[in-house]
């Protein structure tokens, strides 16, 4: 399980407490109350009735992401969640009679000035770009802005969003209980019958992001960096945003056929968490989802990363107070050293008692912060179990490093007490008593582990298994993965003024 998601990680015993369910001193669990329906297509529909306010939290979660993306094609999945954003040929448009014809043009011209800027024919890209823009001027009238956010809006629907990650794409919303219909008319349509309208001109937007993201934030260039380095093979290697050249070349044409192939009904599942009515939102999601055809694409990434066979390093150089990330290979779930790692995760930085922030921060003063986190950069593959560091001014990278591994050396020596367990337990807990709170918390948690897990029993059977989870256990999974020959290091480097002696360079 994976830090990134925050609420993913650890979920602990009592989960039963955070939906604040119980009558007649009868404890009650998700089981027998989240209710599950599969279309014949293959859309897999979850509902889960909750008291309250009279509004429901809807989530659709497509399998896909990042990691599915063809060489050559990063960042297909994230720009396509930007293009579902702009309409169908009913929503975002104020004549689609007209702006179709125009859209061909726009879509040939944009084709045409890709080509001649990888040629490097610039009389022709500059005649090119003139034309492109003169195109797109005419169809901006056409266009009607964030008519589906409008829409939502003016019904009351609140959090309208979307999020790409490597595993997966979702698109959410929360909105009133009597809006269920709308809701499932827009998705279906915008499931049916997307229209790239402005496609250039997100691909653009993208790519600025891409620059804020990675080339000004030495954060996001770290993390590029230590993926590619960890990752020799699998496509966990690559940045889900785009590598800068394959995003500059994105087509309309091969984005239409990812989203063909890889966004069909048999890769999605919606949750409906509130004040639903399960067998009425089965019927609607019949009327609304069941027609649409199977796609029969998208298998399983065949690419197996090889085993590590030595340390890798990798440097940054930025102009930025220095940082690092040591990560190390490991299984992903439901691999029950998978669970292992998300006490150990607890063990090393939750809280100011976890034996990382005790030592590094509290003690000898070597970070200003310490983290680690379970299951980057995602969860359907083998993926990674990684320590984020930021020592103090004056501390190098180095002498956090070394005290990194003496920690982790120290653990696989001397595993956690009974009582040291326990506290993890506890704190586990609570985290995920609080996470699952929320009608959208849960909603997504849901979605999110009948994607990735294949079921969204994961969820609740993940605290019963964490609780356990021995301390010779955790010592075992620190001596055969947290080990020098499966470590992959960055480091950012501060950048030297001309003149000044850098590190590891001759004065």
């Amino acid at each position: 399980m994976s830090k990134t998601w925050g609420f993913l990680t650890g979920l602990a015993v009592l989960l039963w407490a955070a939906l604040g369910l119980a009558a007649g001193g009868e404890q009650w669990s998700l089981e027998g109350r989240v209710r599950e329906h599969r279309l014949e297509n293959g859309v897999t529909v979850l509902a889960l009735r909750r008291p309250g306010a009279p509004t429901v939290s809807l989530q659709m979660t497509f399998g896909v992401g990042g990691v599915d993306e063809p060489a050559g094609q990063t960042g297909t999945a994230h720009l396509l969640e930007h293009m579902l954003f702009k309409g169908t040929r009913d929503l975002g448009t104020r004549d689609w009679g007209q702006e179709k014809p125009l859209l061909a043009q726009i879509e040939e011209t944009g084709r045409a000035l890709d080509g001649a800027r990888r040629e490097g024919r610039e009389a022709d890209a500059g005649r090119l770009a003139a034309r492109l823009a003169e195109l797109q001027g005419r169809h901006r009238p056409l266009v009607v802005k964030d008519e589906i956010d409008a829409i939502y809006a003016r019904n009351g629907a609140v959090g309208f969003n979307a999020f790409t990650t490597v595993d997966l794409t979702s698109y959410i919303v929360s909105l009133p209980a009597n809006r269920l219909e709308l809701w499932a008319r827009i998705e279906s349509e915008r499931m049916r019958d997307p229209v790239l309208r402005e496609f250039y001109v997100e691909r653009d937007v993208v790519e600025e992001e891409r620059n804020q993201r990675y080339g000004a934030d030495p954060g996001g260039l770290l993390y590029e960096a230590l993926l590619s380095t960890a990752y020799a093979a699998h496509p966990y290697r690559d940045p889900v945003i785009g590598w800068p050249s394959d995003l500059a070349n994105l087509d309309p044409m091969p984005t239409r056929e990812f989203y063909r192939r890889y966004y069909g009904p048999e890769h999605l599942v919606v949750v409906a968490v509130g004040a639903v009515d399960p067998d009425a939102f089965f019927a609607l999601a019949e009327r609304y989802f069941g027609d649409l055809p199977a796609v029969g694409g998208g298998r399983p990434v065949a690419t197996i990363e090889p085993p590590q066979r030595g340390a890798k390093r990798v440097e940054v150089r930025f102009d930025a107070q220095p940082r690092l990330i040591v990560a190390y290979h490991k299984p992903t779930l439901p691999h029950r050293d998978d669970y292992v790692f998300d006490v150990i995760d607890a063990l090393l930085s939750d809280g100011r008692s976890s034996r990382l922030v005790r030592e590094l921060v509290d003690r000898r003063h070597l970070a200003a912060s310490v983290s680690t986190a379970n299951g980057i950069p995602g969860a359907r593959y083998a993926n990674l179990f990684a320590v984020f560091a930021t020592p103090v001014a004056g501390a190098a990278p180095a002498a956090v490093e070394e005290a990194l591994e003496g920690e982790l050396q120290r653990l696989a020596a001397e595993p956690p007490t009974p009582a040291e367990l326990q506290r993890v337990l506890r704190r586990l807990q609570a985290a995920r008593i609080r996470s699952l709170e929320s009608n959208s918390g849960l909603a997504r948690n849901l979605a999110y582990f009948q994607s990735v897990a294949g079921d969204w029993r994961y969820l609740e059977e993940h605290a019963g298994v964490i609780a356990g989870i021995t301390a010779e256990e955790v010592a075992t999974a620190v001596r055969t993965y947290l080990v020098p020959e499966n470590r992959t290091t960055a480091v950012l480097v501060p950048t030297v003024a001309p003149g000044a002696t850098g590190p590891g360079e001759d004065s």
